[in-house]
């Protein structure tokens, strides 16, 4: 497990008109602060991804669909630098994880539809100066191949 990362299993709560998966309250021990709430899509096959933040914590669920979310550990000093680990998060397996500043991530559409991703960081976006690290998905140093494992 890649240090500071944090996970909590969600419940569904079905009855005759629908259900409701409560993900994340403030008086969660996980929770620290509230930034904004934001989905995002992606579509089967897409990657969305590698990034990471220098201040912000994410806080990933995926509300439709399945995801691969994927973290790399990448931190100057960390007990588990070097490490990846992989999340299969959605529908099928209904959890969030809790994504420390630093530690690199992307995830992958693995649904035959568009997957829907929430995420609930604890600082707002700044639109002038954003706390954002891109990496190429494909074209980088981080030891992870996105496609998919047979077999």
């Amino acid at each position: 497990m890649i240090e500071g990362v944090v996970t909590k299993s969600l419940k569904v709560v079905p009855d005759e008109r629908g259900w409701l998966m409560e993900m994340l309250r403030c008086d969660d021990e996980l929770f620290t602060k509230f930034g904004q709430a934001y989905v995002s899509a992606v579509y089967p096959g897409v990657v969305k991804g590698w990034h990471s933040h220098s201040e912000q914590t994410d806080i990933v669920i995926c509300v439709s669909g399945m995801v691969k979310l994927v973290l790399y550990d990448n931190r100057d000093g960390s007990p588990s630098r070097g490490q990846v680990q992989e999340f299969f998060i959605g529908e099928k397996n209904p959890l969030l994880v809790q994504i420390p500043p630093k530690v690199i991530h992307g995830w992958k559409g693995i649904s035959p539809d568009a997957a829907l991703v929430v995420n609930i960081p604890d600082i707002p976006y700044n639109y002038d100066s954003p706390d954002e690290i891109r990496i190429d998905p494909h074209d980088n140093e981080i030891p992870y191949d996105w496609a998919r494992k047979d077999g």
